[in-house]
């Protein structure tokens, strides 16, 4: 018999999950979007409830999406479907096995201080425009945040006029990645960098309220992700900044090379890497250095200084050839 109310159970699971995540603290809300738009094309099919068949349909819907984005999804639908087994043990359960495989990621791009210079040299000189009237100055500070603090490109997109003390050199990240918040110390020439640009903002007449975004393009409009992103590669383009095979660099790996530096700075000076780790990871707002190592993979350079220091240190124990 056909339900009265179709997606009547479908609602009602929806809001219990959705309010069981967020009593733990998370806020569920892509998750919700995900959950949401299956709603409506399961409404607009004639659907009483979620199938193998109309899992399908709507998966397919997804395929001009990326890889990583239409895994995300399935296995949204795949965690909400598991909790609704826990009452509904005849509700659908998509099978984890036939969701998209993710490539392989390139190894990151690690940027050269001598890129930078590059980088910074192009973006002083890019003319304003009548939607970023200081269009230079705001990339010059995004590449400078990028580099030498590691912040991810949200962090720096949500900044205000109110996390940031130019003085002191401190920045203020806010429910970042994992619900976490911290104070981010700068270098002394990033805090220079932050200073010319406020006083570049000011004399263009934007917006001076604590909550104004820090990177602006109109008096009060913020700059997104994505322009943000799009203006970095049109930037890494124009200063030839490439790898060997010819590959831009990613915003992400400008947080990789910050990662690497400062590894690559402790094997220098002779520091106990192991003890700085936690430090690094609580700079780069990761929860535990687990996370942290993700940016540490195989890297020759920072390999070399491990081999060495190895050496160094145990040489002396290891003995040439085999009896």
């Amino acid at each position: 018999m056909r339900d009265p109310k179709p997606l009547s159970r479908w609602d009602s699971a929806i809001g219990a999950y959705l309010s069981s995540r967020r009593a733990l603290g998370r806020t569920y809300v892509p998750e919700e979007h995900v959950l949401r738009s299956l709603r409506v094309f399961l409404a607009r099919a004639g659907a009483d409830d979620l199938d193998e068949q109309f899992f399908d349909r709507w998966r397919r819907k997804s395929s001009h999406l990326s890889t990583s984005t239409r895994l995300r999804e399935e296995r949204t639908v795949y965690k909400f479907c598991l909790y609704r087994r826990r009452s509904e043990r005849r509700c659908f359960l998509p099978d984890p096995h036939s969701f998209v495989r993710l490539r392989p990621y390139p190894l990151p791009m690690i940027v050269e201080p001598e890129q930078i210079a590059r980088l910074l040299a192009a973006a002083s000189s890019l003319r304003p425009g009548s939607r970023s009237p200081i269009r230079s100055a705001v990339m010059r500070l995004a590449i400078v945040l990028l580099y030498t603090a590691g912040l991810r490109r949200g962090e720096l997109v949500r900044l205000t006029l109110d996390d940031v003390d130019a003085s002191a050199g401190v920045l203020r990240i806010r429910d970042s990645k994992f619900h976490k918040s911290r104070w981010v110390p700068i270098s002394r020439s990033a805090r220079t960098e932050l200073q010319t640009y406020l006083r570049a903002r000011e004399r263009a007449g934007l917006d001076q309220r604590v909550g104004a975004p820090l990177l602006c393009m109109q008096r009060t409009r913020a700059y997104t992700g994505d322009r943000l992103l799009n203006n970095v590669k049109a930037l890494c383009s124009q200063a030839d900044v490439r790898d060997s095979v010819g590959r831009c660099p990613r915003v992400q790996d400008f947080r990789h090379s910050f990662a690497v530096a400062a590894l690559l700075r402790w094997y220098e000076t002779g520091a106990d890497v192991q003890v700085n780790l936690p430090k690094l990871a609580l700079y780069m707002g990761h929860v535990s250095i687990v996370s942290t190592a993700y940016y540490l993979r195989f890297m020759p350079a920072v390999v070399a200084h491990a081999g060495q220091r190895f050496e160094r240190v145990f040489g002396d124990l290891i003995q040439g050839g085999t009896q």
